[in-house]
């Protein structure tokens, strides 16, 4: 069995930042993922490869346990161990890159499964292990995973569908999620030996960029092309929200880049759906182009009525 170089896998220095990992692992799974390449296995085992990488140095206490291996892995082989938390993400296809063995960890190396898995492991004399030298049955890995959805979806809450240990399960969110929030799932991580509770499965969700909407906080962001004529005059706009059209009041004399707020029509708040955050509408005032003569020479009047205004008041 070969010392696996995780560092180099994912093209990183040992000295990387967790964030410098998490964008290397990111670049790599989207250009090597399975939908992306196939019936290619260099692509998959590589895929395979890149996942294992980040399942380790994606983890501090992982890594730190890794590092401390170093060259001399071999003298660790038998050591007594039980893996953690078992971490698994589905890049930028939600729950698209998953397939049930990677779930479980079985599509990771005998390396990994030596050193983390359910075989020999190192570095794990305490936590759920020791509690089994008092009498109490450990407990099953924990799974965690990425989940990736829309805004319309984090408004109005969705579900996906995730294949494990050859069964669908079904991960609802409710209306409001905010991106990066974690779900816990009780009971659905690995199941336990020795009759201990199964663990738990951790579902990191994970909002997309909207072109039309900014979201901060439950409050909702976004910009309004306004024609110049209801800018002056005032008059009613029609405003995209993530439930369809709403009308607008436009005051008379409303400026460019001023923002108006309608209230109760931003995001949900988790778990209280009848509470709403704010929408905050920036208004972007629009000049007309291609004037003809007659229109041109109302506007010169216009100016000319203004000019004469302003004099009067000095």
């Amino acid at each position: 069995m070969d010392y696996k170089d995780y560092y180099k896998i994912l093209g990183v220095t040992k000295t990387a930042t967790q964030a410098d990992i998490k964008k290397a692992y990111r670049a790599l799974a989207k250009k090597y993922h399975p939908d992306k390449n196939k019936n290619d296995k260099a692509a998959e085992e590589k895929f395979k490869d890149i996942s294992e990488a980040y399942e380790v140095l994606g983890d501090e206490e992982k890594r730190k346990q890794y590092d401390q291996l170093g060259s001399n892995w071999r003298q660790y082989q038998n050591a007594g161990g039980q893996g953690g938390r078992q971490q698994h993400y589905g890049g930028q296809g939600g729950f698209g890159g998953f397939d049930s063995d990677m779930f479980g960890g079985g599509g990771f190396s005998d390396f990994f499964q030596q050193f983390f898995g359910g075989g020999g492991g190192f570095g794990q004399q305490g936590g759920r292990r020791g509690q089994a030298h008092h009498g109490y049955a450990p407990k099953g890995q924990d799974y965690e995973a990425e989940m990736e959805i829309t805004l319309q979806e984090a408004y109005h809450g969705t579900s996906r569908l995730l294949n494990l240990h050859n069964q669908q399960l079904r991960i609802t969110t409710k209306p409001g999620v905010a991106d990066g929030q974690v779900l816990r799932i009780p009971g659905k991580g690995a199941l336990a030996p020795g009759g201990g509770s199964p663990g738990d499965l951790y579902i990191k969700v994970f909002v997309k960029p909207d072109q039309h909407f900014e979201r901060q906080g439950n409050d909702i962001y976004t910009t309004l092309p306004l024609d110049m004529y209801t800018a002056i005059l005032g008059g009613d706009a029609h405003v995209n929200t993530l439930t369809g059209q709403l009308k607008l009041k436009i005051p008379a004399g409303t400026q460019n880049g001023k923002t108006l707020r309608m209230r109760g029509k931003g995001m949900p708040v988790y778990g209280k759906p009848d509470q709403h955050g704010d929408l905050y509408v920036k208004i972007n005032v629009e000049l007309p182009t291609h004037l003809s003569n007659e229109e041109r020479d109302l506007l010169q009047k216009l100016r000319s009525l203004q000019e004469a205004k302003a004099t009067a008041h000095k």
